[in-house]
């Protein structure tokens, strides 16, 4: 197993296990079976382990796993505090205390704020005293580390960075996302500041193994260095120094083997010519797919009505690529959760953006059909609702 340090020169292994995805059984976590695949990675060198308190059962079951192998003190646990729960500061300890016992612990290594947006969910925690309640926990050993998870655009990603000293942040990147949410600004810009960089949805939830089109899935076969879909993709994300660690929600000894072998000598900057080509003749594949030929280059923005012209386009060809469940959360939460609206409805036909696009894609008319598409009625109610809830 291959490790990367932290702020302070802790060893954490590249390969984190991600906690959301175990089996279940009877509507429960199969804890058998998830033992069996924690203690698989355990002995293969993983030392992170990524949960959440809304992840239905995950804290429970990793306590009980750590507790029953007597290895908590061996290895790092990840969880988040639900930050868009939190109204008040009591809650800020509510949280924390129900998480340390489901975790069966009584400190966390790495301590998240959960699926931040947008800037002023910051300054919503700030003002419940969240930086005073961190220093107090970091005093008292009861968290080590400090960080927060993103999905949300770039620009409010490095934002959050920049507003406080964080130990280490958590943010959705893989080749298919390179420009998107935090993107390879984002993470070039937290290893400026020396912030240790989590990647989660390294495959997009395993899309870009089972999903690829099969022309794609051709091209990696014939690749005389016999990589796998799953392994392209990883190598990818180590190949670049700038990130720490890389989470796989792991559901079978068989994929944790498999990972683990792969972690066992990827090392960054190792990438070559032929690999780099490889990456782009499949994301080219992939791309012939879309429903709009947005590159993400962002010459469009910044749209004078605040339209997140990019992101939209990114979602609609989703639609397609994936799953129109999957594109329309994907809309929900990256955009329809900033702190100022970024809707397609927002726009006045100015013209600006489309005097821009390298693309020269019609952007007035697409962006009304991509809106329709991602942002259909029961969305838009459900956006409306969250926005209420998780921005107040």
């Amino acid at each position: 197993m291959e490790y990367r340090s932290n702020k302070n020169g802790e060893q954490i292994s590249i390969l984190g296990y991600g906690c959301m995805r175990f089996t279940t059984k009877a509507g429960a976590i199969d804890i058998d079976k998830a033992e069996q695949e924690i203690m698989t990675a355990y002995n293969s060198g993983v030392n992170y382990y990524d949960t959440a308190y809304v992840y239905p059962g995950s804290e429970a079951a990793l306590g009980e796993i750590l507790e029953l192998n007597s290895i908590r003190e061996k290895v790092n646990i990840a969880t988040k505090l639900p930050q868009y729960l939190v109204s008040s500061a009591a809650a800020l300890d509510k949280y924390f205390n129900e998480e340390l016992k489901r975790l069966r612990t009584d400190y966390i290594d790495y301590y998240l704020m959960h699926h931040m947006t947008a800037m002023n969910q910051w300054d919503k925690l700030e003002k419940l005293g969240v930086k005073e309640w961190i220093a107090q926990k970091k005093a008292s050993g009861q968290i080590r580390n400090i960080g927060f998870s993103y999905h949300g655009n770039t620009e409010d990603f490095i934002g959050i960075l920049d507003a406080y000293d964080w130990d280490f942040c958590q943010i959705q990147y893989n080749y298919m996302d390179e420009h998107s949410q935090a993107g390879l600004k984002g993470l070039k810009h937290a290893a400026s500041k020396g912030i240790p960089v989590v990647i989660m949805e390294p495959l997009r939830g395993g899309k870009l193994v089972n999903l690829l089109p099969d022309k794609a899935k051709e091209k990696i076969a014939q690749y005389d260095k016999g990589y796998t879909p799953a392994e392209l993709g990883l190598r990818w994300l180590w190949n670049q120094p700038e990130v720490t660690c890389v989470l796989s929600g792991m559901n079978s000894v068989e994929m944790v083997q498999e990972n683990c072998r792969i972690a066992a000598d990827a090392k960054a900057d190792t990438f070559t010519k032929e690999d780099f080509d490889l990456i782009e003749q499949v994301k080219t594949i992939i791309s012939e797919s879309e429903l709009v030929g947005c590159t993400g280059c962002r010459y469009c923005m910044p749209c004078p009505k605040g339209v997140d012209i990019p992101a939209l386009f990114r979602c609609y060809n989703m639609t397609a690529l994936e799953s129109k469940s999957a594109a329309r959360f994907e809309y929900a939460q990256t955009v329809g959760l900033k702190d100022e609206p970024a809707f397609a409805t927002q726009c006045i036909e100015c013209g600006k953006c489309e005097q821009h696009c390298p693309q020269s894609i019609p952007i007035r008319k697409m962006i009304k059909k991509a809106d329709k598409a991602v942002r259909p009625l029961p969305y838009k109610i459900g956006i409306n609702i969250a926005r209420r809830i998780m921005l107040k």
